[in-house]
């Protein structure tokens, strides 16, 4: 598989085509498989997901957002875009199937010449995510037409089970029944802070009981099977009180305040017609649910309608409450408007972005470039075309009635100790984002990631929020409400109508258009506009938050794309009967897995979070909930930064600055350096430690070496004494520090050596004989030599004195006395002879070794007459002690 790179244009008047640099760049290799008449490729290429499979390739594409050539791919689950040698897929032209909202081809004829054009075509894709991406194609070749079937193939899935979720290994998610009922028990207790222990039970057990009664899903098919009612109501008093709301959505509980008790309740529009029918099982059950029956407490029924719409509804049976049909009531309308509205304020806000961007989604320069900068050199009526139209799109509009609609129910919550009851038609949109919305306001719990997803769990999937309508894919029947015009159009293969510009200026051909989203009557930005709330509060309170606006983008993302099962289906009933938890992997699980990965250093860790200080409910002012544009989200394509293009933005294309993206990036050098610093202390500890041993060791060697010199001097003074009593024997002792081998030649050179046999010396050494082994140290070793005195007679036992003189004469120096030594001292050398102590067993037992007598020792007889004489010397001090 090739790819290609491109090279700069060379000049404005010349095609893509001719600027492109055909050297190929290898990208990957893959094996091919035909199967039901397409292409079906399994890939082992890096920027592929588990179970994804490459369905189609164009070589030589280019993405004209950026002027980057490469290859196109379009897998089993979105459209990837290798630029040049790179091996990860440039964001901004990678995109998930099911979040194409729509794609068109274009053909665009260019002058060359006097008399020649170049044709460009081209493939366009609006997204739901605001994004507009064209892909350019080779001329004369049917890669454009290949990759169109197979996005018309994918992006318009006609059963739920072709959906790349379904084989996706990431782990399913698990029992989220479990995880309501646990979120039940916490609303309850009364405890709204962080309350995580479920087995607890509720203290307000006399006043909320959990009920099975929609166990089956038979009293409302789009509830969850487990609700929370009064205990004071019975289940048939329920299943008629359904029967007077709209599709059997009654009134139910929300959220609690912990403190005064007040309710939030939601449910959908009563079946009054024009107020004159009544049901007395609601009205008890209103009352029950809002707790206004004893404590005669206030009740607001919010209607998110506006009036007029509410009194249309009225004609078909529908209609909104009578405050004089429910006690201490008061009923309010909101002004919201309805899915359809919303879905062509996105539509606006797409060409918003498209027009008035850094770049036009063809690649050429936008309203207001002009000479490649954006916002410079554009005329007067430009600009003023840019500061009426995201205006003249309602976006913000309609996200500023949702704000203060929920900060106004939060304040009557809070404020007032009063109830609220929030309904708009059917009660799975409107009221959806206010309910949700209000008790994010409400409840700090709500703010932290397990919140969040309880919040989320809570009253957009358990209550029934029409996921799979409201983003244009199928649901567990497999089927989708097409409207006749849409299904004959696209028999035709005719253009519907899109949201996105429909064709490309200069354009000279026909432009086919394709648009799953738009063929469906109930789609709409109902999700993405509550997100786009909740990222304004975040905004207003940028401490009050555990998480950031990334984590946001970064969750509506997988919406958007279908790569999980928990949005899929239009309610509880319809996911538990595909069994869509078990056979899809779940988003929460994938978005704490990416924060686990790096802990609080992730950038969906809000580093400004701080639970202390935001610990209460959050009312902002009108004035301060003035949303502005969600930056995070609306602008990452229009004026993207080098994440999201790969490190190739065109020029003009500037990013703002971010905080959050500032303080992570601060606090990934932080983390960096506090490592450095943890490891700097770490090898200083394990130096302190082998310091500590070296002193430990060297404390040890001197009190070694203190022993050894007490020894030593110890060793000196009893050798002395030894060689004064073996010399008062008549002996001579020499003690040598002299390896054995050097013995010999030692002792020859030694006065005492007389060269007389009878004197010769008589040798005893540690090491006798030839075998002497080399000691690795070569440690020197002691050897004692002893031999007599010439001038001592062997065969007579006589001690001579230690003055010379003879025995028996007197002594010189004491007149008129004979010697008394050895019994007193000498009077020369003032010592006395103690006596000799040794072992004669030992020494009789003494044996020297033959080999001491081998042939190297001529004079045996001479040797044995040295020893014998030796011993008679110590005998005979024996007899005279």
């Amino acid at each position: 598989m090739v790819g290609w790179h491109s090279m700069e244009m060379a000049s404005s008047g010349e095609s893509w085509v001719d600027g492109l640099d055909w050297t190929p760049v290898e990208v990957g290799n893959h094996a091919s498989s035909k199967g039901s008449g397409r292409g079906m490729v399994h890939a082992g290429n890096g920027f592929l997901l588990p179970s994804e499979a490459i369905v189609e390739e164009a070589r030589g594409a280019v993405l004209v957002n950026l002027e980057i050539a490469g290859t196109l791919f379009v897998t089993n689950f979105r459209v990837v875009f290798l630029g040049g040698g790179a091996k990860q897929p440039l964001p901004l032209g990678t995109i998930p199937l099911l979040t194409i909202e729509n794609f068109s081809k274009q053909v665009v004829k260019t002058p060359i010449g006097p008399s020649s054009t170049a044709s460009r075509r081209f493939l366009t894709a609006f997204g739901k995510d605001l994004r507009t991406v064209t892909y350019g194609f080779l001329p004369h070749t049917k890669q454009r037409r290949k990759v169109c079937e197979a996005l018309v193939y994918r992006t318009r899935p006609t059963r739920l089970w072709d959906l790349y979720a379904f084989s996706d290994p990431f782990p399913t998610s698990g029992a989220s029944r479990q995880r309501l009922r646990a979120e039940y028990i916490r609303l309850m207790s009364g405890y709204t802070h962080d309350f995580q222990n479920t087995s607890q039970q509720p203290q307000r057990g006399s006043s909320w009981r959990l009920s099975e009664v929609n166990a089956n899903y038979n009293v409302c098919p789009t509830y969850p099977s487990l609700m929370v009612m009064p205990a004071s109501i019975s289940d048939d008093e329920i299943q008629l009180a359904a029967h007077f709301r709209s599709r059997g959505r009654l009134a139910h509980l929300c959220w609690q305040h912990s403190d005064n008790g007040a309710v939030l309740a939601r449910s959908s529009q009563p079946f009054t017609a024009f107020g004159m029918t009544r049901s007395t099982a609601d009205e008890k059950l209103v009352a029950a649910v809002c707790d206004t029956i004893n404590q005669r407490r206030k009740l607001y029924i919010a209607d998110a309608r506006p009036r007029k719409n509410a009194l249309a509804n009225s004609a078909f049976g529908g209609g909104s409450e009578s405050s004089a049909n429910y006690l201490q009531s008061e009923v309010i309308f909101l002004g919201i408007d309805n899915i359809h509205g919303m879905r062509d304020s996105l539509t606006k806000m797409r060409d918003f972005l498209d027009t008035h961007g850094a770049s036009s989604s063809d690649g050429s320069s936008s309203l207001l470039r002009s000479g490649g900068r954006a916002w410079v050199g554009g005329n007067v009526a430009s600009v003023a075309g840019a500061a009426s139209a995201l205006g003249d799109s309602g976006w913000l509009l309609h996200c500023h009635k949702i704000i203060t609609s929920a900060v106004w129910i939060a304040a009557r919550i809070h404020l007032e100790g009063a109830s609220v009851l929030v309904h708009c038609s059917d009660g799975w949109d409107r009221t959806t984002q206010l309910v949700s919305l209000a008790s994010l306001l409400l409840d700090p719990y709500y703010r932290t990631f397990q919140g969040f997803q309880a919040l989320v769990e809570k009253d957009w999937l358990a209550f029934g929020h029409m996921f799979s309508d409201r983003l244009g894919i199928p649901t567990f029947t497999g089927t989708r409400n097409l409207s006749a015009t849409d299904s004959l159009m696209r028999q035709a293969g005719q253009a519907s109508t899109s949201p996105g510009r429909g064709a490309v200026e200069n354009s000279s051909s026909s432009v086919a258009s394709h648009s799953p989203g738009a063929q469906s009557n109930n789609y709409s930005p109902i999700f993405l506009q509550w997100m786009d709330a909740v990222a304004q509060l975040l905004r207003i309170y940028p401490s009050a938050f555990e998480f950031t606006q990334a984590y946001l983008v970064d969750l509506m993302d997988c919406v958007l794309s279908c790569r999980f099962g928990n949005f899929l289906c239009n309610s509880e009933k319809d996911r538990v009967l595909g069994g869509i938890a078990e056979s899809t992997s779940c988003v929460w699980a994938y978005m704490k897995q990416l924060r686990d990965r790096r802990g609080k250093e992730h950038e969906h860790y809000n580093l400004f979070y701080n639970s202390s200080q935001n610990a209460g409910v959050l009312l902002p002012p009108a004035a301060a909930s003035a949303p502005s544009l969600w930056r995070q989200y609306f602008l990452r394509w229009s004026c993207a930064s080098p994440a999201n293009t790969g490190g190739n933005p065109p020029v003009g294309w500037a990013h703002g600055g971010d905080l959050e993206s500032a303080a992570h990036g601060l606090a990934e050098t932080f983390s960096t350096v506090r490592k450095a610093k943890d490891k700097a202390e770490e090898k200083v500890r394990e130096l302190l430690a082998e310091k500590k041993l070296l002193l430990e060791q060297l404390r040890e060697e001197q009190e070694g070496r203190i022993a050894a010199m007490a020894a030593a001097m110890r060793g000196r003074r009893e050798t002395a004494a030894l060689k004064q009593v073996i010399e008062a024997v008549g002996c001579n002792i020499r003690i040598n520090n002299l390896a054995p081998q050097l013995l010999d030649a030692s002792i020859e050179d030694s006065p005492d050596f007389t060269g007389v046999r009878g004197e010769r010396s008589c040798q005893t050494s540690s090491t006798v004989g030839g075998n002497v082994k080399d000691d690795d140290n070569m440690e020197r070793q002691l050897s004692v030599s002893v031999s007599l005195r010439s001038d001592v007679d062997g065969t007579v036992d006589v001690f001579r004195r230690p003055c010379g003189a003879d025995f028996n004469s007197s002594c010189r120096l004491r007149l008129g006395e004979s010697c008394r030594w050895p019994q007193t001292g000498c009077a020369r050398i003032g010592s006395a002879f103690v006596g000799l102590r040794a072992d004669f067993g030992a020494l009789e037992r003494l044996a020297i070794l033959e080999s001491y007598f081998d042939s190297e020792h001529p004079d045996i007889e001479e040797e044995k007459m040295c020893s014998n004489h030796l011993y008679k010397c110590l005998m005979s001090q024996k007899s005279n002690m």
